[in-house]
């Protein structure tokens, strides 16, 4: 049956000579994968392949079948043109993080639609801003996942539960007895950032490159802890690497 969808592209692969398999967070149907066929061929006017790469927002019209494992689409456009999102190496990685946490953290067929809103949001704003305001934005959007999936820290900063513990998932009285480890600072710091829902918000909250990541990871971990599925998330790596 053809119906229309919203789409946000996570991954493509090769397949054959001239087709794709992509993954696409759908708002209506969730996470689908779609075979799309004829797309690489050289020298085939209209060539869409490069609206199949990760972080594309698009206007889906698919073939959906129950319970089906592969889906076809029928058509495919932007909904959102990117300005500098796919040119600006900082912007770039930050998206390709994005997206793979999305790609790792949700189950197949299961529509999300208020999450999609949010990362659809998420990923035209990140080509608007400058890159001076988008160094929070992936511990943001890892806080946001966890908060639309259901994973929740429990508790809140204060002067008797200033530890972050991963192994009870959220602040306590007592030291945590093993890594990844925060410092008070950064406690306090995440429980503010859990208090944040708007991006202007979010563009208030004022931390170095250190404390960012050592709270990422941790969040990551808390993640994986939540999720039998998460595996690692690779281009976490390369963020390190240019994101400062």
């Amino acid at each position: 049956m053809l119906q229309q969808t919203k789409g946000i592209v996570l991954r493509s692969v090769r397949y054959g000579e001239t087709s794709l398999i992509t993954h696409i967070f759908t708002r209506t149907y969730g996470v689908q994968t779609y075979l799309v066929q004829g797309v690489r061929k050289a020298g085939v006017k209209g060539n869409k392949a490069g609206l199949l790469q990760p972080a594309s927002l698009l206007d889906l019209v698919v073939y959906q079948k129950p319970f089906g494992n592969m889906q076809r689409i029928k058509e495919y456009q932007f909904a959102w043109i990117y300005t500098s999102l796919q040119e600006e190496i900082v912007k770039n990685s930050i998206a390709l993080f994005s997206v793979e946490v999305l790609y790792r953290l949700l189950p197949e067929h299961a529509p999300m639609s208020d999450l999609y809103d949010f990362a659809a949001d998420y990923f035209a704003l990140l080509d608007r801003m400058s890159l001076a305001a988008v160094a929070n934005f992936p511990l943001f959007f890892v806080i946001q996942c966890s908060r639309f999936l259901g994973y929740e820290i429990k508790g809140s900063f204060s002067e008797q539960t200033q530890y972050l513990n991963l192994q009870e998932g959220g602040f306590t009285d007592h030291p945590p007895l093993a890594a990844p480890f925060v410092t008070h600072e950064e406690a306090q710091l995440l429980d503010r950032l859990l208090q944040v829902s708007t991006f202007s918000e979010l563009e208030r909250t004022a931390m170095n490159a250190t404390m960012r990541f050592n709270l990422l990871d941790w969040f990551i971990a808390f993640l994986h802890r939540h999720t039998q599925h998460m595996g690692p998330v690779r281009s976490l790596d390369v963020l390190r690497a240019i994101l400062h």
